[in-house]
Formats: C-alpha cells, sequence, structure tokens
C-alpha cells in the first residue's frame, strides 16, 4: 500500500515537472516571436536617416555659405542628415572628399564641381555603389549623374549682353574677365552672351579666364595690360568678384561709372555698387529657391522616386535629367523690388554707401 502511494506521489511530480517545462517552453517561443517582430521594426528602411553628401568646390565665393545653410536646413526638415565636404578649389582634394562619402554609404551626393570635366569615375563610382548623384549648379560633363540642378546660365548671359547692349547702343569693344574654363557655367553664360549680342555692333576683342574665380585676378589682369583696358568700352565679368575689381582698375583710371561693368550673385558689395553707379548690373539668382529644390530632390531620389518636372540637357555624353531656376537681371531702376523687398539684401546694406 505504501509502495502504491508512493508510486502515484512520485507520478503526480513527473506530471508536474512534465507540465512546468511545457509552459516554460511556450513563454520562451512567445518571447522569441516577440524579439524577432521587434528586430524587424528595428530594421525597416522606412525608419532610417536619409544620408546625403555635399561635396562643394570652396566657400570663397560669398554666395556658397548661404547655399549650405539652406541646402541643410531644408534636407533637415525633411528628415535627411547631411555630411558637409569643403575641397577649397583642389579638384583631388574633391575626387578624394566623394571617394569618403562613397564609403560612408551615402544616399546621395550632391556635387558643387570643382572642376566639371574630372570627375566622371567619381560619379560611375558612386553609382555602382547604388547612390544618387546630383550635380548641383555646375554640370558635370560626360556623366550620367541622376540630376542636374542650376540656374539658366544662357539667360545670364544673354541678361549681360542686353545690360551692355543697352549702354552702348551703337556698339563698341567689349572686354570679358571670365571664370576658370574648368567650371562649365562659364561656357554657358558665354554663350548666352555671344548668341544675344550678334548683329549689334558688339565686339569681344579679348577674353580672360581667372583661375579658381579670385577677383584679385581681374585687377592683375587690367593692370597688367593697360592697352587692353582702356580700349575696352564696357567689360563682362563673370561674376560680381570679378566686377569689382574691375571697378577698382577703372576708378583709379577715373572711369568707373563711365563704362559699363556687368557681373553675376547680386552680392551685397556689387549691390552698393549698381545704386551708386560704379557697375552697370548683376544677375540676382534665388539661392533661396534653388538649395530648397535641390534638398527636396536628394530627398525624392533616395526614397527611389524620378524628378517629375526634370526636362534634359546634354552634357557631352549623355542627356541627363535638368532642373532650371530662372534669373532674375539686377540693375538700378528694379533693385528695391528685386533684391530689398525680397528680404536677400537689406535697405539699410544697400544704401550703406548713401547714407
Amino acid at each position: 500500500m505504501r509502495d502504491l502511494i508512493l508510486m502515484n506521489k512520485i507520478k503526480r511530480i513527473i506530471h508536474s515537472i512534465a507540465l512546468l517545462l511545457l509552459v516554460v517552453f511556450i513563454l520562451q517561443g512567445c518571447g522569441n516571436k516577440a524579439e524577432s517582430v521587434t528586430a524587424s521594426v528595428d530594421k525597416d528602411d522606412s525608419k532610417e536617416e536619409i544620408q546625403i553628401g555635399i561635396a562643394f568646390d570652396s566657400f570663397l565665393i560669398e554666395r556658397w555659405e548661404r547655399d549650405r545653410d539652406i541646402f541643410v536646413s531644408r534636407a533637415r526638415d525633411l528628415g535627411a542628415e547631411v555630411n558637409v565636404q569643403n575641397a577649397n578649389g583642389d579638384v583631388q582634394k574633391q575626387k578624394d572628399q566623394i571617394k569618403y562619402l562613397i564609403d560612408k554609404k551615402m544616399d546621395v551626393i550632391v556635387i558643387v564641381a570643382v572642376d566639371s570635366s574630372e570627375l566622371k569615375k567619381e560619379v560611375e563610382e558612386a553609382q555602382d555603389a547604388g547612390i544618387k548623384v546630383v550635380a548641383y549648379d555646375r554640370l558635370v560633363m560626360d556623366s550620367p549623374v541622376d540630376l542636374y540642378i542650376s540656374f539658366d546660365n544662357e539667360m545670364v548671359g544673354k541678361f549681360m549682353a542686353d545690360a551692355i547692349m543697352a549702354e552702348l547702343p551703337d556698339g563698341g569693344q567689349v572686354m570679358k574677365i571670365n571664370g576658370p574654363s574648368k567650371d562649365n557655367n562659364v561656357s554657358l553664360v558665354n554663350k548666352g552672351f555671344d548668341d544675344e549680342i550678334k548683329g549689334h555692333g558688339i565686339v569681344v576683342f579679348d577674353t580672360y579666364y581667372a583661375a579658381e574665380w579670385k577677383g584679385e585676378e581681374a585687377f592683375n589682369y587690367l593692370t597688367e595690360n593697360p592697352q587692353k583696358a582702356d580700349k575696352a568700352d564696357a567689360v563682362m565679368c563673370g561674376n560680381d568678384s570679378l566686377a569689382g575689381q574691375a571697378v577698382r582698375y577703372y576708378s583709379e583710371k577715373r572711369r568707373a561709372g563711365r563704362i559699363p561693368i556687368v557681373g553675376q550673385d547680386a552680392d551685397l558689395d556689387a549691390c552698393q555698387r549698381i545704386v551708386e553707379g560704379t557697375q552697370t548690373m548683376t544677375v540676382y539668382k534665388s539661392i533661396e529657391q534653388l538649395a530648397k529644390r535641390a534638398a527636396e530632390a536628394a530627398v525624392s531620389l533616395a526614397k527611389g522616386n524620378n524628378i517629375a518636372d526634370a526636362a534634359e540637357i546634354e552634357n557631352g555624353s549623355f542627356e541627363v535629367p535638368y532642373v532650371s531656376i530662372p534669373p532674375v537681371m539686377v540693375t538700378k531702376d528694379n533693385i528695391d523690388s528685386v533684391i530689398i523687398d525680397s528680404g536677400f539684401h537689406l535697405r539699410e546694406d544697400v544704401y550703406l554707401k548713401e547714407r
């Protein structure tokens, strides 16, 4: 009898242990399932922050820091993180920086090219790594970039020509002081200028290319070539920094305000020169519009979307998607409405020299 009782107790203990083990096994299985779901959520690509790299030529020109700040701010608003690189005008350094951004597994790399013809290999390497490439403001040549976004540079050249022709209705001799020839925008601006002056008696008798957009090169060139400088009836300058140095030269010759000088970018000192009458015109390019649109396009490309409103432009070997932002000519007549009313520069700053 005792043996029977003992046997029953042993059976109940074994049964209880078996039940306990079964419960533990079931709970463990549920726990594993919950952990697996959590891991799946953590790995959901839609939750990961978009990574954008932007490789600038330099911050030597006044506008580039403004481009950077607006682009970064808008990209962050859209949930992207931005890695900013600055090549300081060195094309090899920019190549190294693009490779660094490739290694950092960016979703999109935005390039302000130091040399428009030297980045084909880097663009291809980025795209081979599954990274979208945007050419910002300057077209990268012979490369199948995913997007080129810039201002209408031929229109910029047309505006420069129109301003000079208005000052020289009977024609005249024009000197060009361009930015570097390796910047594709220079060729586009020149094309717009040259096409516009045809048949209007305007003759380009001398052309100079300033390396790295350094304004002092314009002053040095004019100083070293006084016969050419004195022959010019007008000076077409690639940007406002170059125009400022041309104004400096002609001020010393007592010709400032009597010789038409044009530029672009609507730098503050250029706007000041326009209201005082020593620079004829500049070209306002809405950097806020360009930088915001570029940030939005970069985020859209990172999500796998195409840019619906893009046209196409030929870059030597490819037809690439192109978004164009319209520029605006700025003269003394419309500087208040274009520059001041838009908030680009403050009235008290533009009219500083008149106070």
